[in-house]
């Protein structure tokens, strides 16, 4: 058994050879896979794809690194230098080392970090011994075969599209670059385009190219296509402009219907587009903005000249409309509204209650004592008239010849 605590005893014998080797890794990147959905739910990348596993992996040989780096001259600073020397090499190659940078390389709740440490525990005692210039190469590529060289993807580490050397023309990116997984097939960078990013996309012209570089630049906002910056090299215009004479002028959807805009809106024409806008709440459809564009007047509105104004229903009409006690009439936008007069409130709190004068508050609370001591405190409703005065009468009636403050 190795420094820590290993799995290899529950671990079933595979066939030795290639074809044994292939058929560990795969397993082992189930495991790994399905480890890390069930740490990891939520993940964006999808069952089966090789990205996590060889992700995972490359953590962990990042990991490992930094705790070799880190452990490189622990525990050794001063004193006699052909001593440390002995001690420092002895300790480079020590178990004792690589259990402190085995300790660290996971985080707690990393769960596929783990469960990968576990299983490749015999290999990375085995670079130990050896001690492999690259450790994830070794570990990731060569030993568990979860990840592949850069500029190939898949099980079998093909080329990416476009070739290994510069995948993608280097306008882009290779699916499941560096993994067993992903198609090889080129997701370009805008302003790229065809299946090597070999291409300008729409919107964009060859602003230079050599044998190994394309750069693509953007065209003038209303090209689709074009063969330089300027407005007046456009080949085919985008929607909303029409090609004139090697120029994309903006078609006024509004003047020509082909706008669709809802009833009680008007149309604003953009570069390019168009909007809706509301009417205004005078109107009953409409051809712009404001009171005076409206095409018929709102209810609770009238035509005075080209505008349509509000009409004050609380002036205007011979007979009173609020009619409820103690109720006034007050004129709003397009309509009106009924309020208690000043000094009174709605019963409850409610809209449809009757108005009513406030209710009449308590009196202050009263201190009485005697001598020294307080006798009682006394807070009587105001029986005789109003103020404090009257307060102040009540508590003296209930409690005459005594101190009152």
């Amino acid at each position: 058994m190795g420094p820590r605590r290993r799995l290899a005893a529950a671990l079933l014998p595979l066939p030795g050879g290639r074809g044994g080797a292939r058929l560990g890794a795969a397993l082992l990147g189930a495991a790994l896979l399905g480890g890390v959905l069930l740490g990891a739910a939520g993940s964006e990348t999808p069952p089966g794809d090789g990205a996590e596993p060889c992700r995972a992996c490359r953590g962990l040989a990042e990991s490992f690194s930094r705790g070799m780096e880190r452990t490189e001259h622990e525990g050794f600073g001063g004193g006699n230098t052909a001593w440390e020397e002995e001690k420092l090499a002895k300790y480079k190659h020590s178990e004792t080392r690589l259990l402190e940078v085995l300790e660290s390389v996971c985080p707690p709740q990393d769960f596929a970090c783990h469960q990968l440490l576990e299983h490749s525990e015999e290999h990375v005692e085995q670079w130990w011994r050896q001690q492999h210039p690259d450790f994830f190469q070794w570990l990731c590529m060569e030993r568990l075969a979860l990840c592949c060289p850069p500029g190939t993807y898949g099980p079998d580490c093909l080329p990416c599209a476009g070739g290994p050397q510069q995948p993608c023309s280097g306008n882009g990116r290779c699916d499941g670059e560096g993994t067993r997984g992903g198609t090889g097939l080129c997701v370009c960078s805008p302003g790229y385009g065809g299946p090597f990013c070999a291409e300008c996309g729409d919107g964009y012209y060859e602003a230079s190219r050599n044998q190994s570089q394309l750069l693509c630049a953007e065209c003038y906002p209303a090209c689709g296509r074009c063969t330089g910056p300027e407005d007046s090299s456009c080949l085919r215009c985008k929607r909303g402009w029409v090609l004139h004479e090697h120029r994309c002028i903006d078609i006024d959807e509004c003047g020509t219907e082909m706008a669709h805009c809802r009833a009680n809106q008007f149309c604003v024409n953009t570069e390019g587009s168009y909007e809706c806008r509301d009417c205004s709440t005078a109107c009953i459809g409409c051809m712009g903005a404001g009171p005076a564009r409206c095409k018929k007047c709102n209810k609770g509105y009238r035509r005075d000249g080209a505008k349509c104004l509000d009409v004050d229903e609380c002036t205007s009409s011979e007979e009173p409309i609020c009619t409820g006690l103690q109720e006034v009439c007050e004129n709003t936008e397009g309509g009106y509204r009924c309020v208690c007069a000043p000094g009174h409130v709605r019963r409850d709190g409610q809209w449809q209650s009757p108005c009513a004068s406030p209710p009449q508050p308590l009196c202050p609370q009263t201190r009485v004592s005697v001598g020294s001591g307080v006798a009682v405190a006394l807070s009587p409703m105001l029986l005789l008239g109003g103020g404090p005065s009257g307060c102040m009468h009540v508590a003296v009636a209930f409690v005459r010849g005594l101190s009152v403050h």
